[in-house]
């Protein structure tokens, strides 16, 4: 159907760690919104692929014990968007994320996959930056954070090693608590945009 060399399931975050250790020229698989077209198109012919799509531990958005809003790396657009601690606390969130695609690219487009792919076109991405996330990787070695601006490396270039996985974003307090922001962007078309430009504030508000 495919002309794919192989597909492995992981079946936990260590599982896909591993998998990617064994098959070192493997790449992940999330929501797929992206890639199975490309596969579709034989643009991945013969490429292996580690699913991550079953980890549901990798899905939702919670406060962590350090007061982060965490939010999965499997978490999808339309998640985002519902969820009331986004609403709540960084709405401008939902907002971007909600003129991904349309209602279906939504439901099963992830974050962690719109944030790899490292493209500029990526409606979170700026949002993301102003609100000062810090990405998780969990690779070989453990777990590592890393600041979203130093991230992105350049146009379709992340700073993921070998083995890793994105497991989490999250937004520090003194990044969300006080704040509210506004989202825009530009695009050359109408018909489901794919933006050109985007552009995101936020702006604290003083406790004085």
């Amino acid at each position: 159907m495919y002309d794919i060399k192989a597909l492995y399931e992981a079946e936990s975050v260590q599982h896909a760690v591993q998998l990617l250790q064994e098959h070192p020229e493997a790449q992940i698989l999330a929501g797929g919104s992206d890639v199975l077209v490309q596969i579709r198109e034989g643009r991945r012919a013969g490429k292996e692929f580690v699913s991550i799509y079953m980890l549901d531990e990798l899905r939702g958005v919670s406060i962590d014990e350090e007061e982060n809003i965490r939010i999965g790396s499997l978490t999808s657009f339309s998640h985002i968007t519902n969820d009331p601690i986004i609403q709540k606390y960084i709405n401008v969130l939902g907002e971007a994320v909600d003129m991904v695609g349309g209602p279906q690219i939504r439901a099963i487009g992830t974050i962690g996959g719109n944030t790899c792919n490292g493209v500029t076109s990526a409606d979170s991405a700026s949002t993301l930056t102003a609100w000062e996330a810090i990405i998780e990787l969990t690779g070989p070695d453990g777990v590592r954070r890393v600041p979203i601006k130093d991230f992105y490396i350049k146009a379709k270039v992340v700073d993921i090693k070998p083995g890793e996985i994105q497991t989490a974003i999250l937004i520090p307090k003194e990044s969300y608590e006080n704040c509210f922001g506004h989202y825009i962007k530009y695009s050359m078309r109408n018909a489901l945009d794919i933006a050109t430009t985007g552009c995101s504030v936020n702006v604290r508000l003083s406790e004085d």
